[in-house]
């Protein structure tokens, strides 16, 4: 067989059900593989839809995502998705063209250096000049994208390496130097962290996306029952506790909870699962969990004192350390619920005097209102993608998730354009599970195209704008950090988002009053097939509480009603 039969050979091999790609000139032999093949593929309309939707679906499935993009401007067009799921920890292999052999180096047409460009933005890269490589690199990609800390890798092939024929054979296992995938960590510094835990009289558990990652937050919710612990939860984390259990207190940082910002401060344990201390989550270094050991369970040696100092860390495969740490607290000579019981019902009575929050004006459609209501009139298999954005955290804050893999958003990159190809790529990956978009009128116009791509599939996604005609968190800090000086951010165009919606395809339906949220919004939700909602909301609407920035979690601003 040749080079691009290969390929699609060995994506089978690695149980591949579907890739996500855009073709062109260097790859024009892989798609005539895939047309001959009949191998499964969504054709987007732009590069960046392909990575984002393929990120969608790793995210959403725990499988690897799978993306195609020619040479050039097609590989180039990647970057973002890239770095996007690299900076999340997304198991992404993005195969894409590269000018033949001989042209390599010449500044050919549509020639990048794309091992070069993504070489700080991956987990691993390759560039493939012969075809005898392809099986042994295609089985390390995977190999490496799903194994220990997931991440993207890049294969750069050339473009006569798909033509060529050779004996195909895909190797049943692999053999890196210095890489095996296994992290198991030394279990002395889990019997440190057990003993801390038996002296603590106020522990916390801060659970983040390193539990979603490896599978883990079965064992978590178990740990947190045995402590009789709250919990608090990165942006990530969200789902790895159950919206409604008993001491769960949202998310933290920035823009998260009044009672898990507090509790953080007032712990005097914390266990820190699976996160790696965003400058988002931690406030001012300095002054974050001042009163607390802290605890690091991390599989990444790099993340460990990168930003805040751990006195105890965990270092290895969450896999491997947490049905350890769970054994030992089982065997402890001691009632951790019945201790800890006193610190749990004063964080839960925090959370319950103040709760997230928005205050009613009028008829107009508050967000928080918004979205409480899409979460009443959601199951708890629904999941939810952002973009990026006030809308993200008023998802967020709002929207109850109770389950791992079911809040879908770009954390550390931030990247507005993220949400509908995301959207679309989970949807595909999970076709029994409602998907909800929420998106900002700014974050819908960067990758709109795609809603071609869902009409054409019947890709039943509904896409929840909030309509503010600003760009909203970039407002916000106008107001409040700027006096009010709204410098390229406003949106009072002219752009129709249900006639936009509607000329690829898709119903567009438009909310403008509060009564709407009963009368219209649940048979719009109810309905079979992708829809649009262009939900109308107040221009200085701010997300409240606000950490700003430099200040410790404890000097929050808050604001709104009990709602």
């Amino acid at each position: 067989m040749n080079g691009a039969q290969a390929v699609l050979e060995s994506l089978k091999k690695e149980g591949v059900d579907v890739v996500f790609g855009y073709p062109g000139g260097a790859v024009l032999t892989l798609y005539d593989a895939v047309y001959k093949m009949k191998f499964p593929h969504v054709l987007t309309r732009h590069e960046q839809g392909a990575v984002h939707a393929a990120d969608g679906y790793a995210r959403a499935t725990g499988k690897v995502g799978v993306v195609f993009a020619t040479s050039g401007p097609g590989a180039t067009n990647l970057i973002t998705g890239i770095a996007t799921a690299c900076t999340d920890s997304v198991p992404l292999v993005c195969i894409t063209g590269q000018v033949a052999n001989p042209y390599i180096g010449k500044d050919s047409f549509q020639e990048a250096d794309i091992f070069g460009i993504t070489t700080p933005i991956t987990k691993h890269n390759y560039l493939v000049k012969d075809v005898k490589e392809l099986p042994r690199v295609l089985k390390e990609a995977f190999f490496i994208a799903r194994t220990g800390r997931p991440g993207p890798v890049v294969i750069d092939v050339a473009k006569d390496v798909f033509d060529t024929k050779f004996d195909y054979h895909y190797p049943d296992s692999v053999q890196l130097r210095g890489y095996s995938g296994e992290y198991t960590g030394r279990e002395e510094e889990i019997d440190a962290v057990a003993e801390a835990v038996k002296k603590a009289e106020r522990p916390l558990l801060f659970v983040g996306g390193g539990i979603i990652s490896s599978g883990t937050a079965d064992l978590v919710r178990e740990i947190a029952s045995l402590l009789g612990a709250p919990v608090t939860s990165t942006l990530l984390g969200l789902g790895v506790v159950p919206a409604d259990a008993k001491g769960f207190l949202g998310f933290a940082g920035m823009h998260g909870s009044y009672a898990s910002n507090m509790a953080i401060q007032e712990c005097d344990l914390l266990l820190c699962i699976g996160m790696r201390f965003s400058d988002r989550v931690t406030g001012k270094v300095a002054g974050f969990a001042p009163k607390a050991k802290i605890v690091h369970f991390e599989l990444d040696e790099a993340e460990v004192n990168k930003n805040v100092a751990a006195d105890y860390r965990v270092l290895g495969d969450l896999r491997w350390s947490l049905p350890i740490f769970r054994d030992k607290l089982k065997a402890a000579d001691k009632d951790f619920a019945a201790a800890h019981e006193e610190w749990l019902q004063h964080v839960i009575r925090m959370s319950q005097e103040h709760p997230f929050s928005y205050q009613e004006e009028g008829d107009l459609i508050k967000p928080g209102a918004l979205i409480k209501k899409i979460s009443e009139l959601s199951d708890e298999n629904t999941i939810a993608v952002t973009d990026v954005g006030q809308h993200q955290m008023w998802a967020a804050q709002f929207f109850d998730v109770y389950k791992p893999r079911h809040f879908l958003t770009s954390g550390g990159q931030g990247t507005m354009g993220y949400g509908l190809p995301a959207a679309m790529g989970a949807k595909i990956g999970k076709p029994d599970s409602s998907v909800i978009l929420f998106t900002g009128d700014g974050s819908i116009m960067m990758n709109c195209q795609e809603f071609a791509t869902i009409a054409d599939n019947d890709i039943d996604v509904k896409v929840v704008i909030v309509h503010n005609c600003i760009l909203g968190m970039v407002g916000q800090w106008q107001r409040l950090f700027y006096n009010h000086h709204y410098s390229q951010s406003e949106l009072k165009g002219k752009t129709d988002f249900v006639k936009l919606a509607e000329a690829m395809g898709i119903k567009g339906y438009r909310l403008t009053k509060k009564e709407e949220l009963e009368s219209v919004l649940p048979a719009i939700l109810a309905e079979k097939g992708p829809a649009l909602l262009d939900v109308w909301i107040p221009e200085e609407e701010d997300v409240l509480p606000m950490v700003p920035g430099g200040k410790r979690l404890d000097q929050m601003v808050l604001g709104g009603s009990k709602k």
